[in-house]
C-alpha cells in the first residue's frame, strides 16, 4: 500500500511541474452581452515547453456547495449553464515551443438570455500515448493531464438585480482555539453574482465602544449560499456586548447584518 501511495505522489509532482509548461490567461472571462447579442473575447495560450504540445478545449457546467467548492455536473443540466451559448475557436490547436496562440471565445446570447449564466473551459494537454504507455494506464487506472480551468461568466449590462442576505451568525469556537470564531451564512437571491466583504464588528453595551474586525473577501453565485468563518480576539474584559456580521457587497446597495449578544463575566 505504501508503494502506491508513494508511486501516486511522484505522479502528481510530475503533474504540478507539467502544468507550469503552458499558460492560460485570463482565468475569468465576464460577458455582458444583451439577449439576442453576440459578443467575443479572446484567450491567450502559450507553450512554455521545449517541444511542441497540442491542446484540447473542452466545456463543463458546474455547481456550489456551501464552501464554494465546484463540482462538475453532466453538461447542460444546470438551469445556469451558458455551455450552449459558447463557441471556441480553435477548440484544438498545436503550439510550437515558445509559441503564443490568440483563441476566440464566443458568447451568443438568444433573445430571451436576460438572466445570469455561467460554465468553466478546461484547457489540458493532449496526451498520446504509445501502446505501452496505454497498458500501464489500464493497470494503474490513473490517468492525470495537465490543465488549466478558466471561469466563464455571463450577465446582460442591463442586469441590475443584485441582492443578498446574511444570517445564522453562530460561534464556533473550540477549546485549542487562539481567537474566537464564528460562522455566518451569504445567500444570493438576486440575479447576479457578488463579490462581497463580510467582517464582524464589537460593541461594548458598557462604554458604547465598537471595534471592527478583518474583512473576508467570498464570492456568491445567484440561487447559492456561503458558509464564512470569521475570527476576532478573544474577548476578556467583562461586560456585555453586541456582536454583529456585516455584509458588504458594493452595487450601491446596503449593508446587510446580523447579531447576537456576548457576555463576559
Amino acid at each position: 500500500m505504501l508503494k502506491y501511495r508513494i508511486l501516486f505522489l511522484v505522479i502528481v509532482f510530475f503533474q504540478l511541474l507539467s502544468a507550469q509548461d503552458f499558460e492560460v490567461s485570463p482565468v475569468v472571462m465576464n460577458f455582458n452581452a444583451e439577449p439576442g447579442e453576440i459578443q467575443k473575447k479572446q484567450l491567450t495560450l502559450i507553450n512554455h515547453s521545449a517541444q511542441p504540445q497540442k491542446y484540447n478545449l473542452k466545456i463543463s457546467d458546474f455547481v456550489l456547495d456551501a464552501d464554494g467548492n465546484r463540482k462538475i455536473v453532466p453538461l447542460g443540466s444546470s438551469k445556469r449553464s451558458c455551455a450552449d451559448w459558447l463557441n471556441i475557436n480553435p477548440s484544438f490547436i498545436e503550439l510550437n515551443p515558445n509559441q503564443t496562440a490568440q483563441l476566440d471565445i464566443n458568447m451568443t446570447v438568444p433573445k430571451d438570455g436576460f438572466s445570469s449564466r455561467w460554465c468553466m473551459v478546461h484547457v489540458e494537454v493532449a496526451k498520446e500515448q504509445s501502446a505501452f504507455e496505454a497498458d500501464k494506464t489500464l493497470a494503474t487506472g490513473v490517468l492525470l493531464v495537465p490543465r488549466i480551468v478558466v471561469m466563464i461568466k455571463q450577465s446582460p449590462r442591463s442586469n441590475n438585480n443584485y441582492k443578498a442576505t446574511i444570517n445564522g451568525l453562530k460561534e464556533i469556537t473550540k477549546r485549542t482555539d487562539k481567537q474566537q470564531v464564528f460562522e455566518v451564512v451569504v445567500a444570493n437571491i438576486g440575479d447576479n453574482v457578488i463579490d462581497a466583504n463580510v467582517y464582524l464588528t464589537l460593541a461594548n453595551m458598557q462604554t458604547g465602544k465598537e471595534e471592527k474586525f478583518g474583512i473576508v473577501k467570498t464570492t456568491v453565485y445567484p440561487d447559492a449560499s456561503r458558509k464564512v468563518t470569521l475570527q476576532m480576539p478573544r474577548v476578556t474584559t467583562k461586560g456585555k456586548y453586541v456582536l454583529a456580521a456585516i455584509l458588504d457587497y458594493g452595487h450601491r446597495q446596503p449593508l446587510g447584518g446580523t447579531q447576537l449578544m456576548l457576555e463576559t463575566k
